[in-house]
């Protein structure tokens, strides 16, 4: 039942300028999908911001894209999307195709048997279209980290994941030992539905745990620009699985699209604003445009790389080629936060008529 723990180890950090020879770095035809972070612009409010969710959902279901993923964060007031599985139902429901699914679960907060009950009822809802996607981290502050837990009395124990996380797959799979505790309850979740599992993570550990666990594996890029190396550890370690036969990669990226560079240049001055204020520990909602401009020129300071993808639509894919040939991708996921929601949502309808997603998709 339990997975191997890791000791997190040194990584040799690469940049796309600065490219390690492996043999499977080559230009292929990779998959594309959203994250959403629900971001809420400056004077709206989070109702709006799910509304957007729900309207940015249908569109890139109209678009072609593979999966609509929704992130976990808490006691934000610049990004709506606290409780994932809430908001899974009802954008299964209000698209026809796509993938819905969690980026991620931050399975550390909730009981390995709730996040499995829940998930099962939701690929009941929308049969084949729900994926679980499970990542370590707070998703907070370690004060709000703390205010999630049932139990106060101490701080959430990064080693219980390997376990919690055996436990859950165990429930769909029917593989709890029966002198486990909770043996019977495997047989009690409804219809026997399960969502896909995948792995989320930035670190060496989540890379080993996703290998041992035979789990796709998800790569935040988008929050640690130099994780190159995580997709070399996940495939030289990767085990096969009743879940999976070869590793699947998918990496989270930054991307705006726009009808000029400049134009795309402009929507991501909220992000780098927002960013600046949580390095310093202050959370704010999207600033406009037009006050992330004056603020960035009035508070200069060294911001640490986040990589983005910038630029008109064909501008965007040819660097998401190096991205995808960077990593050896199978998929990428593209993550922006934007406070002009039509902008946002032309971001994503300009990529998907570059890469023809509607008539062609790039993968199955």
């Amino acid at each position: 039942m339990r997975l191997k723990e890791k000791v997190s180890e040194p990584i040799q950090c690469h940049g796309i300028d600065s490219v390690p020879s492996r043999p499977y770095l080559r230009l292929m035809a990779y998959r594309l999908s959203v994250l959403d972070q629900s971001p809420i612009a400056e004077g709206s409010s989070a109702g709006d911001a799910l509304r957007n969710t729900l309207d940015l959902a249908r569109a890139a279901d109209a678009a072609g894209y593979h999966r609509y993923w929704l992130a976990e964060h808490h006691a934000s007031p610049g990004l709506a999307g606290a409780a994932p599985e809430a908001l899974i139902g009802p954008v299964a429901l209000a698209t026809k195709r796509i993938k819905v699914g969690s980026g991620g679960i931050m399975l550390p907060h909730y009981s390995p048997f709730k996040v499995a009950e829940t998930f099962a009822l939701l690929a009941e809802l929308a049969p084949g279209r729900i994926d679980l996607g499970l990542g370590r981290a707070p998703g907070s502050d370690q004060r709000t980290a703390l205010a999630l837990q049932r139990d106060r009395s101490k701080m959430i124990s990064p080693h219980d994941f390997p376990n919690n996380l055996a436990e859950l797959l165990a429930y769909y799979e029917g593989t709890l030992p029966p002198d486990h505790p909770f043996a019977a309850l495997s047989g009690t979740l409804h219809g026997g539905a399960a969502p896909t599992v995948y792995l989320l993570g930035s670190s060496p550990d989540s890379a080993h745990w996703a290998a041992e666990a035979g789990l796709p594996y998800v790569i935040a890029d988008f929050i640690n620009s130099d994780a190159v190396m995580l997709a070399d550890i996940y495939r030289r370690n990767f085990r096969p699985s009743i879940r999976l036969e070869q590793p699947e990669l998918i990496v989270a990226t930054w991307a705006i699209a726009a009808e000029s560079r400049a134009a795309a240049e402009e929507h991501a001055l909220p992000a780098q604003m927002m960013f600046a204020h949580l390095v310093r520990g202050e959370l704010i909602p999207v600033p406009s445009v037009a006050k992330a401009k004056h603020w960035l020129a009035e508070n200069p300071m060294p911001q640490r790389r986040r990589r983005t993808s910038l630029g008109t639509a064909s501008e965007v894919r040819a660097q998401l080629d190096e991205v995808a040939q960077l990593y050896g991708a199978d998929e990428l996921m593209l993550v922006n936060i934007m406070p002009d929601h039509a902008a946002r949502v032309r971001s994503y309808r300009l990529l998907a008529d570059e890469y023809a997603l509607a008539s062609a998709p790039l993968a199955a």
